[in-house]
């Protein structure tokens, strides 16, 4: 037997490879004389470029870049097949980079992530995927744009603060000196949420809380972004706030959009192509994938969910291991998942759940692996079942 183990990352315990290896040693335990590939995934937020340049040999280039609120980092962007790469937003723009009582969606920039982008077609990057998850900006991206060349001047002509709340006195955009590489490069921006760029499910409504937002403070950065989109309208003729993706990473996408050409699409499908995922999966007999918590959540493009579309097309079961499994976990049974199984097995707090997370992972492995030993003596069983 020869089983792919293709999983996502477990928030705050686990990355997509330790995942992967805790799988695996289950696994074998009971089933020594089983063939394995490990093939860590993401589906645009952490883990995204370790998977991408893992699979395809590729390496981590050190940037000297800004954190969120301006400050120097280091920061790092992945290189693989020459001429492609792979940024995280969250590597320089991203949420984790503060502490909480720092993290404000008005003040905060992309600007960082710009010179990420920078630096990979400074080194000659032809094709740039970018994964959006996690980031801690509200800014649609004005601060990512001008780290590219492009100037935002208020109505007295200064240049304006490069964040959601510089927004509001945006009068100008001048995109004269707006890299003339990005025409010439192909960008692919990995997003797993549909939300356009404002109103009640835009930006800053949804995802403002979780960066720092205060009530208050929402619906005046939803009017900012409402008129970036309104005045990029206005002087270039874009309109894509309401595409869906738009508001991912506080309007990240939209920029990327409007100003990069760039091309959005499901993150798993990007991370699944850069992997050659379909080429391993057609060569098992089974599939392993997983992630921190399988829900309903899980069918709205999350890392699992590509990986059993891509199974079902081939005819391979796939089991699916999951932090937690809640009750409407069901909606996955119709788009490829053949079983789940939970890395619980008793009443536990989240702390201990999360401390002890690899070995839930290869115990909750061992367990499914006994179901499938079960299975095959039913198989050879001449009885019914």
């Amino acid at each position: 037997m020869h089983i792919v183990i293709a999983p996502d990352s477990f928030k705050e315990s686990l990355s997509s490879s330790a995942v992967a290896c805790a799988i695996e040693e289950g696994f074998r335990a009971m089933l020594p004389d089983a063939s394995f590939q490990k093939i860590p995934l993401a589906d645009g937020g952490e883990g995204t470029t370790e998977a991408i340049i893992s699979a395809n040999h590729g390496e981590c280039i050190h940037v000297p870049t800004k954190n969120p609120l301006g400050s120097p980092i280091t920061a790092f962007y992945g290189r693989f097949d020459k001429t492609s790469a792979v940024i995280e937003v969250a590597q320089a723009s991203g949420l984790e980079l503060l502490p909480k009582e720092l993290r404000d969606p008005g003040r905060t920039s992309s600007y960082g992530t710009g010179l990420l982008l920078k630096a990979a077609l400074d080194e000659g990057a032809k094709h740039i995927i970018i994964g959006l998850g996690g980031s801690a900006t509200n800014d649609a991206g004005v601060g990512l744009l001008h780290a590219l060349g492009a100037v935002f001047l208020d109505e007295q002509g200064q240049s304006i603060e490069l964040n959601a709340e510089g927004l509001g006195a945006l009068h100008s955009i001048h995109l004269e000196n707006l890299d003339p590489r990005l025409s010439a490069v192909t960008i692919d921006v990995a997003c797993d949420v549909d939300n356009p760029l404002y109103g009640e499910e835009g930006a800053s409504f949804v995802f403002g809380p979780q960066k720092g937002g205060t009530k208050e403070q929402l619906a005046l950065l939803d009017s900012h972004l409402h008129h970036f989109a309104d005045l990029t309208k206005k002087q270039f003729g874009f309109d894509y706030a309401m595409m869906p993706g738009a508001g991912a990473a506080g309007g990240l996408g939209w920029a990327l959009i409007t100003f990069c050409n760039a091309h959005m699409r499901p993150g798993i499908d990007i991370v699944a192509e850069a992997v050659d995922l379909k080429k391993h999966i057609a060569a098992c007999d089974l599939v392993v994938t997983g992630e921190g918590r399988l829900d309903g959540q899980t069918i709205r493009g999350k890392a699992p969910i590509g990986v059993a579309g891509i199974a079902r097309s081939l005819g391979k079961p796939v089991l699916a291991i999951g932090g937690s499994v809640v009750d409407n976990v069901d909606a996955v049974y119709s788009l490829g998942i053949d079983a789940v199984m939970s890395t619980v097995s008793s009443p536990c707090s989240l702390e201990d759940c999360l401390l002890k997370a690899r070995n839930n992972v290869t115990e909750a492995a061992r367990r499914a692996a006994r179901l499938l030993l079960l299975g095959k003596k039913l198989g050879a069983s001449k009885g019914p079942f």
